[in-house]
């Protein structure tokens, strides 16, 4: 990565602007700016090695000693627009990248030794960095193994499917054969990957860089280079045509950050948030491993033409790997709109609504607005004359604060719902002005734990005003903050326009509040009556972020509370009560203890028959828990009259419908939600 003299000129002068446009930036708007000092420096440093070679393959122990000089000084560095840690970082990167390329070929040219006992530690932050050239050789040695042997053991697998299903042209072959076909495929795997890490230059490492000082004041300010226009909204949105997932890169790692209703992978099923990308295949060719690849490469290979098969090796959160297969298709729209059934129980009808995320009209073209399309599903529930709403708000993400104010004011005569708090400035409180209610009878809400920013808001101005029974995991994303993005090239002096473009900055400007004081930020909103779900033991959502804002409180504003509307007290015991003697909530919460217990486990015997032995053994344990939620449970989903038109015109639509309500009645969380609904009313 050499500069001529003059490139390195240009190159200094563009990096001390872009740095001290961006401090610049972060001093004058972000929300609670940090002071740039010793202790910023050291958090910044502990960052930036982490992500410049998380998976402690190239770098020593003695690469970390001699840059930790700049441990204390990237606060003065940033002042200056000085970039001497990123600069020594790169240059020792790239040489022990180079060193790695030079042995990985000769390990895996000969045949491994599967016979003798030796263990792998997986878990990159219980190892130290390797203290000599030797040692990280051998790492590399046990890593490749590693794969070499996941191989075989897959071969293993799928050769003794073949046998049993006597398939007349399967050939089948030695234990050799499948380690030598499978060290092959690693080589192939590692020489593609070393040509991508070839074209990693200079404004990727700096991009990381920036976006390590910016990530550093919160987990949601971020800088985005200025790459071609399909990278910027794939990082912007990480909106998958082909599949419909959220994705972000985190570590190494290609993590699924939230699903599409009504997008391919949502259909499926098995694709869940959290769950790491490790390897993408197009229909039945060989899988490409995507661990350290750039997110753009990564999502090029996802999208893909309609109708098209891409197959996705996920590591799931409890640790174990599944693959995938997805057919490619568009989104369906109406699937992320709002919409409603009918339940019944024990002679009582009530209404479900699903609201996946809180979109609007932003243009005013007269397009859909969740207020407004909650407020007509109501409307048909009404028409049926329901004697309480359940909403569920599981899995969304959020979306528009003008919506979710309009939401809330469905239900509460008027008032305000929340509280939307500037840097150093007085809270402003959003509220509901129109007097009366659309609906002013029982309602509860379904939450999880990826229920997050404006699902937030709802649930806790619900719960405020005990308006409600909030219901859900044992709490919520945490997301309590806003976000807004600058044009760094509109902040460019004038005599400096020659070094554009520089990108933009996203930087968290404002916070929420709930109206009773107290912020959703980080510890999210906990509901009235808890459900295990299979992250119960799993930390999620803004506190596994490094660099989360801080929870909070400032003072409440005055608002009326529902008098007298239910016995809160009497209807969480008797929830309680039914869920410690619910034979399939028993079985969830088992699951997700198995779930935590395979995700703390990082150390793996390399000896073939403990390692297959062991993956069996954990394959069988997560096989009883496949079908938890395969039978229909005991209450009624039925389409509003309103409705029925609309699904029987088209055949496609009616069979999507259909498979939603199926799916609704085996929902164990619903069927509690429903018996609180009974006890409401």
């Amino acid at each position: 990565m050499a500069f001529s003299s003059a490139d390195l000129v240009d190159q200094t002068k563009r990096n001390r602007i872009l740095f001290n446009m961006i401090t610049a930036s972060i001093e004058q708007q972000h929300y609670e700016p940090q002071a740039l000092n010793d202790d910023w420096s050291e958090g910044v440093f502990e960052a930036y090695i982490k992500r410049l070679d998380y998976g402690k393959r190239f770098l020593l122990k003695g690469d970390i000693e001699k840059l930790a000089k700049h441990r204390h000084d990237i606060d003065d560095q940033s002042k200056a627009g000085e970039s001497e840690l990123l600069d020594e970082a790169v240059t020792i990167l790239e040489q022990r990248i180079e060193y790695t390329k030079s042995f990985y070929e000769d390990i895996l040219k000969s045949p491994f030794d599967f016979s003798q006992e030796e263990f792998l530690e997986s878990d990159y932050e219980k190892v130290d960095f390797a203290a000599n050239k030797e040692q990280l050789r051998e790492r590399w040695c046990k890593r490749l193994k590693h794969q070499v042997l996941l191989k075989v053991s897959d071969k293993m697998n799928r050769q003794e499917k073949a046998l049993e299903e006597e398939k007349e042209d399967y050939e089948e072959k030695t234990m050799e054969e499948m380690e030598q076909e499978s060290r092959e495929k690693i080589l192939e795997n590692y020489t593609k990957w070393y040509e991508r890490l070839a074209k990693i230059d200079y404004q990727d490492r700096l991009s990381t860089y920036v976006n390590t000082l910016t990530n550093s004041f919160d987990s949601h300010s971020s800088y985005f280079p200025p790459k071609d226009k399909e990278d910027f909204d794939i990082k912007m949105s990480g909106q998958l045509e082909g599949i419909g997932a959220r994705l972000r890169q985190k570590e190494g790692l290609i993590e699924v950050i939230s699903i599409v209703p009504g997008s391919p992978c949502w259909k499926q099923g098995d694709l869940e948030v959290d769950d790491a990308i490790l390897k993408v295949a197009q229909g039945e060719d060989e899988p490409i491993d995507v661990v350290d690849m750039d997110l753009s490469d990564a999502v090029r290979l996802i999208r893909g033409k309609k109708g098209s098969e891409v197959r996705l090796t996920v590591k799931k959160t409890d640790g174990t790997e599944m693959e995938i297969p997805i057919i490619r298709d568009v989104v369906q729209l109406e699937e992320t709109y709002a919409k409603s059934v009918l339940l019944e129980k024990d002679n009582k009808d009530m209404g479900y609504i699903y609201l996946p995320k809180f979109y609007t009209d932003f243009n005013g073209t007269g397009g859909h607005s969740c207020a407004a399309d909650l407020e007509k599903e109501i409307e048909k529930l009404k028409n049926q004359k329901v004697e309480g709403i359940i909403i569920d708000l599981r899995g969304n993400g959020g979306g528009s604060l003008q919506e979710v104010v309009k939401m809330t004011g469905l239900f509460i005569d008027s008032g305000p719902v929340v509280q939307v708090k500037g840097r150093g400035g007085l809270s402003r409180v959003l509220s509901d002005t129109k007097r009366g209610t659309a609906y002013d009878q029982p309602i509860v809400v379904l939450v999880n734990s990826f229920s997050a920013s404006a699902s937030e808001i709802l649930a806790a101005a619900i719960q405020d005003y005990g308006r409600g029974v909030i219901i859900g995991s044992a709490s919520t994303y945490g997301k309590g903050t806003v976000q807004r993005f600058f044009d760094l090239d509109q902040a460019l002096p004038q005599g400096y326009r020659d070094l554009g473009p520089m990108g933009s900055i996203k930087l968290t400007t404002q916070k929420f509040y709930r109206i009773n004081g107290g912020s959703t930020q980080l510890n999210g909103v906990t509901p009235d009556i808890i459900l295990p779900d299979n992250y119960s033991h799993i930390e999620t959502g803004e506190k596994e972020e490094d660099f989360a804002l801080a929870w909070g409180e400032i003072d409440p504003v005055a608002y009326m509370t529902s008098e007298d509307a239910f016995d809160l007290n009497a209807i969480q015991r008797k929830s309680n009560l039914r869920i410690s003697n619910n034979p399939i909530f028993a079985k969830v919460e088992e699951n997700a203890q198995r779930r935590k217990r395979e995700s703390d486990k990082s150390k793996f015997n390399l000896q073939m028959d403990s390692f297959i032995s062991a993956r069996e053994a954990s394959k069988e344990e997560a096989d009883q828990f496949k079908d938890i939620f395969k039978e229909p449970l005991d209450f009624e989903v039925s389409t509003l009259q309103a409705d029925k038109e609309y699904y029987s015109a088209d055949t496609t639509r009616q069979n999507t419908h259909n498979d939603w309500r199926e799916n609704l009645q085996k929902d164990i969380y619903l069927e509690e939600a429903i018996n609180v609904m009974l006890d409401m009313l």
